[in-house]
């Protein structure tokens, strides 16, 4: 049986003439945001980021045409105020130390309490919560899961670039979020009650606040009875995020349908999957990984028919992303578009403002996601 599922999406906003973030939106800027999203706008912790925060779904459909209406009716308006908007996990070269903090006491806090990581983090993700029904443990869940969640980091790269510099790594998000307190793997945990123990003495000791969460790569959501996937990139391609919704969505579907024997996570199993992060977020689709079951080497394509014998994954999913794998992640589109730039004679800025422009487009479904993937 399907579950219900939800996707939040983060957006910068970006100034059209200069391809800058923009420090300051502007009041009107925002209203239109406002209008168009509705129920379904949040502010992110920049001024110069919002995220929409979807209804729950239960198919594909509905939740690419919700998607796709919402990014560009949401680009048609800020165009009015000379702004587009980027999903990407990073933008090339946003100047992160012009940035203002959103207003209010979440945030506020947020900033005092992390300093210079908190600066840092203008970054957007993609989150994926699949509802659980009662009477499942979400941590059991989790740690089943675990083990293959770098694989759908290698889909969603598109952080290439850091500070107007190619940074090495498909994922600098990552780099940048490993930076925060529990913000990278979930702690090794049995169960439920487990869970709680663990947040109990963190809250007692004054580690976490009485409304503060765990921000782990996969995470039991505090506020609905969904499993939350944390680790995305943001994806600029709408057909790529919905790919790596469903495929989150069906392992944890499969996972609540057939529990694996043992609750908690192995050593050896959160060792080899902290190792496939790393060459995850360095190496994108090139890495060569380790296997999760024979521990040997293995590529992303062979992982990625791995995962599909593991979780019953419908092959029309799979068919998408193995033709990310083929032609190419988002942060390879980039990457790519930087160096055929430079090529044909662009300066490096010119070359980066080219990277930008086809950001907007793709978030703002103008090309790509504007036809189906088949499925």
């Amino acid at each position: 049986m399907k579950q219900g599922f939800g996707i939040e999406e983060e957006y910068l906003l970006v100034a059209l003439d200069s391809r800058q973030v923009v420090t300051t939106p502007g009041a009107p800027a925002l209203a239109a945001c406002r209008e168009v999203l509705g129920q379904y706008f949040a502010q992110e912790m920049f001024q110069s980021q919002i995220e929409l925060a979807s209804p729950i779904f239960y198919s594909m459909a509905q939740a690419r045409d919700f998607l796709r209406s919402h990014r560009q009716r949401l680009a048609s308006a800020l165009a009015v105020n000379g702004l587009g908007i980027c999903a990407a996990g990073s933008h090339p070269f946003g100047a992160w130390w012009f940035q203002q903090p959103a207003s209010g006491e979440h945030f506020r806090t947020l900033f005092e309490d992390h300093r210079l990581v908190a600066r840092r983090s203008l970054v957007c993700g993609l989150h994926v919560h699949v509802g659980i029904a009662p009477g499942h443990d979400r941590i059991h869940l989790i740690n089943q899961l675990l083990p293959w969640l770098p694989l759908l980091l290698v889909l969603s790269t598109s952080s290439p670039f850091w500070e107007g510099q190619a940074s090495g790594y498909r994922s600098y998000r990552r780099v940048l979020c490993n930076e925060w307190p529990r913000m990278g793997l979930p702690e090794r945990l049995k169960d439920w009650n487990d869970y709680q123990r663990y947040l109990d003495l963190l809250r007692r000791t004054g580690a976490l606040g009485p409304e503060s969460d765990c921000w782990w790569l996969i995470r039991p959501s505090r506020r609905y009875p969904t499993v939350e996937l944390r680790l995305a990139d943001g994806c600029p391609h709408l057909e790529d995020g919905l790919c790596i919704a469903e495929m989150f969505r069906q392992m944890v579907e499969h996972s609540v349908e057939t529990p694996a024997q043992g609750s908690q996570l192995t050593c050896e199993a959160q060792w080899l999957t902290q190792e496939n992060l790393w060459r995850a977020m360095r190496d994108g689709r090139d890495g060569r990984f380790i296997d999760p079951v024979a521990q040997g080497p293995v590529s992303a394509h062979a992982w990625l028919l791995e995962l599909q014998a593991r979780f019953a994954i419908d092959s029309e999913h799979i068919d998408h992303a193995a033709r990310i794998l083929t032609t190419g992640t988002n942060a390879d589109q980039q990457l790519a578009v930087y160096y055929q730039s430079l090529a044909q004679g662009a300066t490096h800025q010119r070359a980066l403002n080219d990277v930008v422009d086809g950001q907007l487009q793709n978030t703002a479904c103008r090309s790509h996601c504007a036809q189906t993937a088949g499925y």
